[in-house]
């Protein structure tokens, strides 16, 4: 049997992202697969995909990660996007504290990836197989998700996240898992979520949601003391999601 922590959306979130982990520590989990969206939004972009890499974790970019690699290629322009305070100059801020080497390691994921473990093919994506922005939700039906796929074999796992809503229902032949969020949850419960996932002899498969609580206030204090551009600290407070996620 093998036993993985599945997680998406850290956000730049440095607190969050170091609870989760301390869990896969204790429990010795196999590995660690992240569905994307690493930095965006939250004060830590830089320490976040510095502990990523120290911890071996493997996965796929999400669509902020996606953006923030696009300006990045723009470094001269990225002081003005932030002075601009529109919705790109978080991302652009983001830009900023990125060095080479992380800029590297982020842009090294790929859209989408796929992996055997114990003989079941585990796919992870950022919102679903057909683009990282389209979202899967609890209400997911057979059709739809075939859709999604588009006439490729469905996988025993799909892993997303893009939604920041966790969920985790088998369809058809397929468990659908959404990992939540590890940094900014969207369901007024400000813990970080994420999925634990089972992999047994004989192609048994399951997963079950979990919430790890964090420190909260001082990513919220980073915020602040950091002048992120389109975050708030009380979101955080909160777990309360806001436009542009």
């Amino acid at each position: 049997m093998m036993r993985l922590a599945l997680i998406s959306d850290v956000h730049a979130n440095l607190p969050a992202l170091e609870a989760v982990l301390a869990v896969a520590r204790r429990r010795r989990l196999d590995g660690i697969l992240v569905a994307g969206d690493v930095v965006g939004s939250g004060p830590h972009p830089a320490e976040v995909i510095e502990v990523l890499a120290e911890h071996g974790v493997r996965g796929v970019r999400g669509n902020v990660d996606r953006k923030v690699l696009a300006l990045a290629e723009h470094p001269k322009r990225l002081p003005d996007i932030v002075a601009e305070g529109k919705r790109k100059s978080n991302y652009a801020w983001t830009a900023m504290q990125l060095e080479r080497a992380q800029r590297q390691w982020l842009a090294a994921l790929p859209a989408r990836r796929s992996w055997q473990v114990e003989g079941v093919e585990v796919l992870v994506v950022h919102g679903s197989p057909v683009d990282d922005t389209d979202y899967l939700y609890p209400s997911l039906t057979s059709p739809s998700l075939a859709e999604r796929l588009r006439g490729e074999p469905a996988p025993g796992v799909l892993v997303c996240g893009h939604s920041h809503i966790p969920f985790a229902r088998r369809i058809g032949s397929t468990l659908v898992v959404n990992c939540g969020s590890v940094g900014r949850p969207v369901d007024g419960d400000p813990r970080a979520s994420f999925a634990l996932l089972e992999v047994h002899g004989g192609g048994r498969v399951r997963a079950r949601i979990e919430r790890v609580a964090y420190e909260v206030g001082r990513v919220a204090a980073d915020v602040a003391t950091r002048q992120v551009p389109g975050a708030l600290p009380q979101e955080y407070l909160r777990g309360v999601k806001r436009d542009g996620a």
